[in-house]
């Protein structure tokens, strides 16, 4: 039986997690065979594990730019010019929110010319999540506009649709009922929440009742990458000894974002889909020559409370909560995406389309997002401050 080749470009973890989900489109579709391969990048050290444990078929990229597919999907622009199929780019965070100032790659990462034409070609398709972008695209790059389509966004459509199994993803993460959870985020850069580790840590260890409140730490997979999974863990080594829960980089952090009381951000996409998830949030981060002016995040950074260096941490988890509305949070978190909940139906049929295939009988499931590894055991009398 003659099958159509899917490639999947995966040039990070980050950008793989992504892909994941819209491959889960074309599951049990026999007439398809899904392939993948691992271009070079700065930050891509830790993709053949990540592709190990999927126990997927994987092309040398080098072969796999010698090759004919009958589709590609990619989450990001390097390298895909060399690729002989009908490409998809797609974002892999939440909408664009990152600039990059000064210097030839100015601009907003993901709405380049460089990253629309890579190489100077145009793809088969650009998703994108909002129609907001649509106007982007029409000032900075106008040729790719008829090649757009609004989609929707995949995280965010997993997220809502799991959120009525918060309870169960605070049972499996082990929280007491009387516990509460403070789930401190972050980006990748100098400008990332992870560069004032060393400040925050030990407010989060010392100023935090150990019987009242657990805390788990989401590092951006590029930090892992860039630095070594070795030298993470070194540096949080004590943290782990005090019971706060370290992410890993292959767990899904969804279920846990779902299950925090508090959210302690940055400029990054794993903090703005935490205004889908009705968390308070406090801002240890938010610098405004990083952030995209029109983008959702420059709404948060002027919405969201500001962590302070001055004041006692609990007091402002407890501001944050008081002065919480949720509207307001809502009015940012529908800036995410135009299409809510039909990303499924919208990815899929643009697929196949450009298969030039007819899609499978049946509706695009959202499945819900797994359960989440439970934290580590609290020790009485580490890391307990008395309330």
């Amino acid at each position: 039986m003659g099958r159509k080749k899917v490639l999947a470009v995966v040039h990070t973890v980050t950008y793989g997690k992504r892909l994941l989900d819209v491959l889960a489109l074309l599951e049990g579709d026999f007439r398809l065979q899904v392939v993948f391969t691992a271009p070079p990048h700065a930050f891509g050290d830790d993709v053949p594990a990540f592709l190990t444990r999927l126990g997927s078929v994987v092309l040398p990229w080098e072969q796999a730019t010698r090759m004919t597919f009958d589709l590609a999907l990619a989450a990001g622009p390097r390298g895909v010019q060399y690729i002989d199929a009908p490409l998809i780019t797609l974002p892999h965070g939440a909408n664009y929110l990152k600039r990059v100032v000064g210097g030839a790659n100015a601009g907003v990462a993901g709405l380049r010319r460089r990253d629309l034409l890579p190489g100077g070609r145009p793809p088969a398709a650009v998703v994108v999540p909002h129609l907001a972008e649509l106007r982007e695209l029409a000032r900075d790059c106008p040729e790719v506009l008829p090649l757009a389509h609004v989609t929707g966004d995949p995280a965010h459509d997993r997220i809502t649709a799991s959120l009525p199994l918060r309870a169960a993803y605070r049972r499996a993460l082990g929280l007491a009922d009387e516990q509460k959870l403070v789930v401190a985020v972050s980006t990748w850069g100098a400008q990332s929440s992870f560069g004032r580790f060393d400040a925050l840590l030990p407010r989060l260890i010392g100023e935090l009742p150990a019987t009242r409140y657990r805390t788990a730490l989401l590092v951006h997979p590029n930090v892992w990458s860039g630095h070594g999974a070795y030298q993470i863990r070194s540096w949080l080594a004590r943290c782990g000894e005090l019971g706060m829960a370290l992410v890993p980089p292959e767990a899904d952090w969804r279920s846990v974002l779902i299950a925090a009381d508090w959210i302690i951000g940055d400029h990054g996409s794993v903090t703005l889909y935490g205004t889908l998830t009705g968390a308070p949030m406090l801002l240890a981060t938010s610098p405004e020559r990083e952030i995209n002016p029109s983008s959702p995040a420059a709404a948060l950074a002027a919405h969201a409370p500001a962590l302070s260096p001055t004041h006692p941490l609990v007091d402002q988890l407890d501001y944050a909560a008081r002065e919480y509305r949720p509207d307001e949070y809502a009015a940012i978190a529908a800036r995410i995406t135009s299409e809510p909940g039909r990303f499924n139906r919208n990815m899929r049929r643009l697929m196949y389309r450009l298969l030039g295939m007819g899609q499978p009988a049946h509706e695009p499931v959202t499945v819900p997002l797994p359960e989440p590894p439970p934290l580590p055991a609290w020790v009485p009398g580490r890391g307990e401050v008395s309330a």
